[in-house]
């Protein structure tokens, strides 16, 4: 991309990153996203958990800058970040959840990790760059080669060197990497690492651009399905067969394998015990990010199948609809057809409605009637004393449903079944029929329950009078039975 003034001076109005660098709360943006996505490798948080989040952050900041430094809630801040002015978070409702979720978009990612390369680094180093160069070019060139003769001798020559090697080796000559050598390895090491992370959000945002093109594109077809399906369908998959899908489908599989993950764990473990590593003092996050690589990995293989599957309901939803359509004019058609076939009609058959525009000249709509408002008594309102008997608002009361679920299963311990009647034997009816409606209801919920109409069972309990004596009550329902 060519970087003259007219690129930039675009860029600079319309690339989210670059919004966010020129934001007013460019360091509450970056340093809360960053603490909240990138650091614990997280791929997507629930809106109440976020404004949780942010709002802890914003009681830290206005206790040290004052209240007017930001005086906006955090859930307006979030609604702000998502709005596609800013692009700074995804928000999007995840399947079969009613609460939105949040995550963080590429261009936020980037401009985050712009700003971690502004800090001074204690050691910078070159060469193992110039070694990766040389790798890549070596693999390029050798995976082109088409000529057998010439990769023959490539790696006769690679076996020739492995063997002078092992050679020194046995005699005594083992090579040893030096600390600045060690630390330049590392130093890359980490930043890659980071970096690949970073690439598995790009990855995602693209295949879900990629899918949205496929669907404007369906839902702008005006040519014949069978078109439409040969352009979409007949691809082995839009999506996984892309450039993008390849590539990810290739890493995905290498860092699947239980050897390579054993390999990389052992050896990463080992280069970290080492001194000179120990020196630098490296991010603890390091041990474990081949656990986080498969955590982002498997979480964009689920957005990739989800996609999929997205794509492939869409079109079969257009292919139920179209073929609805057409079975209904066929059976208008035939329905039509049997009813003439014993009397036809002389005259015309079928008619088309409205075959003449309808005008409505705008005078003759009535005119807009205002509702009537309704006048407020605007009167003070002043304490007033209760006259009635206020002893039923704290004489209510409430049966525990887990409570009477535990007796049930407590009575099913050492038993196949066991009716109700046997279970207010046993915890007898404190609450009266509302503790027994509560039993009914447990019954009709529980799949395992069955109630025997050609049985009937007299429950009994004490209830309280008027004039506060005490009665026993009883109550004839047929048998319910609990089952195991």
């Amino acid at each position: 991309m060519s970087l003259d003034y007219a690129t930039l001076s675009l860029l600079r109005q319309n690339h989210p990153a670059w919004r966010l660098l020129c934001s007013d709360h460019a360091p509450l943006v970056a340093s809360f996203l960053e603490r909240a996505f990138l650091s614990p490798n997280r791929r997507a948080i629930a809106e109440a958990d976020l404004i949780e989040a942010l709002e802890d952050e914003l009681y830290g900041l206005r206790e040290q800058r004052g209240a007017e430094a930001f005086p906006r809630t955090a859930r307006a801040y979030l609604d702000d970040w998502a709005s596609p002015d800013k692009d700074w978070l995804r928000k999007f409702y995840a399947p079969q959840s009613d609460e939105p979720q949040y995550d963080l978009t590429p261009a936020a990612e980037k401009a985050i990790a712009w700003l971690a390369t502004l800090t001074a680094r204690a050691f910078v180093g070159t060469g193992s760059r110039l070694m990766t160069l040389f790798t890549l070019l070596r693999q390029m060139s050798e995976g082109s080669e088409t000529d057998p003769a010439v990769r023959l001798a490539e790696l006769r020559k690679r076996r020739d060197e492995i063997d002078a090697e092992m050679a020194r080796i046995a005699q005594g000559d083992v090579p040893i990497l030096e600390d600045s050598a060690l630390k330049d390895r590392f130093q890359q090491f980490t930043q890659l690492s980071r970096d690949l992370l970073s690439d598995f959000r790009q990855v995602e945002h693209n295949f879900r651009q990629l899918d949205r093109r496929v669907r404007e594109r369906i839902a702008l077809w005006e040519g014949s399905k069978g078109a439409l399906l040969t352009e979409i369908l007949g691809e082995r998959d839009l999506i996984t067969g892309s450039d993008e899908g390849q590539s990810f489908q290739a890493f995905f599989d290498f860092l699947m394998s239980s050897d390579r993950e054993e390999e990389l764990a052992r050896r990463l473990a080992q280069v970290l015990a080492l001194p000179a590593i120990a020196a630098l003092t490296p991010d603890p996050r390091i041990r474990r990010m081949h656990h986080d690589w498969l955590a982002a990995g498997e979480h964009t293989q689920r957005t990739v199948a989800q996609l999929s599957w997205q794509l492939r309901r869409f079109l079969d939803d257009r292919a139920w609809l179209e073929n609805r359509r057409i079975m209904d004019l066929l059976r208008d058609i035939e329905g039509l057809a049997l009813g003439l076939r014993e009397a036809p009609p002389q005259g015309p058959v079928m008619t088309v409605p409205e075959t003449a525009a309808g005008i409505e000249l705008p005078l003759e709509r009535p005119l807009y009637s205002p509702a009537m408002r309704p006048l407020l008594l605007d009167a003070d309102i002043t304490a007033g004393l209760s006259h009635g008997d206020d002893s039923a608002l704290y004489t209510q009361i409430v049966v525990d449903t887990a409570e009477l679920d535990r007796h049930i299963r407590q009575a099913l311990q050492d038993r196949a079944q066991v009716t109700l009647r046997e279970i207010c034997e046993m915890h007898p009816l404190r609450h009266g029929l509302a503790e027994l409606v509560a039993y009914l209801n447990l019954a009709t919920e529980d799949s395992k329950a069955c109630i025997d109409e050609g049985a009937t069972d007299v429950l009994s309990w004490q209830g309280v009078c008027a004039d506060g004596q005490t009665q026993e009550r009883r109550a004839h329902i047929p048998r319910v039975i609990f089952t195991r």
